[in-house]
């Protein structure tokens, strides 16, 4: 079957863009200054560098100064893996890094990154091998005592990990009731080192209480035989607010770092007070005046019901910009908000400006940031799109800029 341009927007596929190079650090720099490959007009991302301190802040203050496991999954949540474990490693608190991809884990040791990194993904006896060499930790849940064996005695020290178990969310991880049998067997292995002991949360919140109680009691029967099981950790980003008793030895948030309340009930809590750290630009590319009953965006999606004046903008959901925002999100734009009507494209979508030609050519648009109005949480609320959509959609080939 053939599918028409307007048959592909419908059902919503959307090409992948894949990064094959480890993305470097970006440089702080004027919103509008580019490199000779980029347009003046091309969208960029920005990371601002004083709300992920104050987010590390608000974290390890909620949590009694434990140390912080940085997930920084899925291309830094969109901010780019190597540029937030730059920013975040020289902060104190920090413990370490947490990827699931392992070229994320080598991207970080290629970017000079020092402190711990756990991998929470799979690999094969020979990623385990390379991942060893580089000084990640695997994340361990099925019997690889043998391999273990191996990769230490050709390396010469022990090789170092954590246990993963499952307590009810049943997609990783050794099932609690049968983990012990794996623990021992690890732990009795002079090949190996258990620096840690990990659970995740299913965030129903009733349910959660089970899991506490499950891996708790699975631990601490370990440890009354003498095993040694690291730091234990199993507190997500929402976890900071509903599961102090989770706080263990270590936490392990990821959305809250970069300032964004992964459920807007959070938000309304004076628990943590959260800054967003990452936001979305670009500039107006076109205003034009239309007449009343003219239209705009696919399948005339938009019909004036006046004359009215629009700006079109070059952010669509290539870059990472959701369809489902045409459906009540709103873009600031000189210090107004303005919706977004018609159809999210790949490359571009429109806002309606009202009666008058408020913006011109140039002006800066912004889709998400720290703002009241504007935030993630925001955007999520007016339109639906969900904020981990927001962040972690975000095309990796847009620039990244540190301000």
């Amino acid at each position: 079957m053939k599918h028409s341009r307007r048959c592909f927007l419908e059902a919503g596929f959307v090409l992948p863009a894949v990064l094959h190079s480890a993305p470097e650090l970006a440089t702080t720099q004027s919103p509008i200054a580019v490199s000779p490959q980029d347009s003046s007009f091309d969208p960029w991302v920005e990371i601002h560098r004083e709300n992920l301190r104050h987010n590390i802040a608000e974290i390890s203050r909620r949590v009694s100064a434990r140390p912080v496991l940085a997930v920084i999954k899925n291309n830094g949540y969109g901010t780019g893996v190597a540029n937030i474990a730059q920013l975040l490693e020289p902060q104190p608190e920090i413990f370490g890094f947490a990827v699931v991809k392992l070229h994320e884990a080598f991207s970080l040791r290629d970017a000079g990154i020092r402190k711990p990194i756990l991998l929470l993904g799979p690999f094969d006896e020979q990623n385990l091998a390379d991942a060893v060499v580089r000084d990640i930790l695997p994340m361990v849940y099925t019997p690889l005592g043998p391999a273990l064996d191996k990769i230490a005695a050709k390396t010469q020290k022990p090789v170092r990990l954590h246990i993963c178990m499952d307590t009810g969310i049943g997609r990783v991880g050794v099932p609690y009731h049968q983990a012990a049998p794996l623990v021992r067997d690890l732990s009795s292995r002079k090949s190996v080192r258990i620096q840690g002991t990990m659970m995740t949360f299913t965030e129903d919140p009733d349910f959660d209480k089970e899991q506490v109680g499950r891996f708790s009691e699975t631990c601490s029967a370990l440890e009354k035989e003498g095993v040694a099981l690291g730091k234990k950790h199993a507190a997500s980003s929402s976890s900071l607010f509903l599961h102090p008793d989770a706080f263990l030895d270590m936490v392990r948030p990821g959305m809250a770092i970069y300032g964004i309340y992964s459920e807007n009930e959070f938000r309304r809590t004076n628990i943590l007070d959260l800054r967003p750290a990452i936001s979305l630009k670009a500039r107006v590319i076109y205003v034009k005046k239309l007449r009343k009953g003219d239209s705009a965006g696919y399948n005339r999606a938009y019909m004036a019901k006046d004359d009215v004046w629009v700006a079109t903008i070059p952010v669509g959901h290539a870059d990472g910009w959701p369809r489902v925002a045409a459906k009540g999100a709103k873009v600031r734009v000189n210090g107004d908000l303005y919706p977004v009507v018609a159809t999210v494209s790949a490359s571009h979508c429109i806002v309606e400006i009202g009666s008058e030609e408020k913006l011109k050519i140039g002006d800066v648009a912004t889709f998400f940031d720290a703002q009241p109005g504007s935030r993630p949480e925001d955007v999520s609320e007016s339109c639906g799109a969900s904020v981990y959509d927001l962040t972690m959609h975000l095309n990796p080939l847009l620039p990244r800029r540190i301000v």
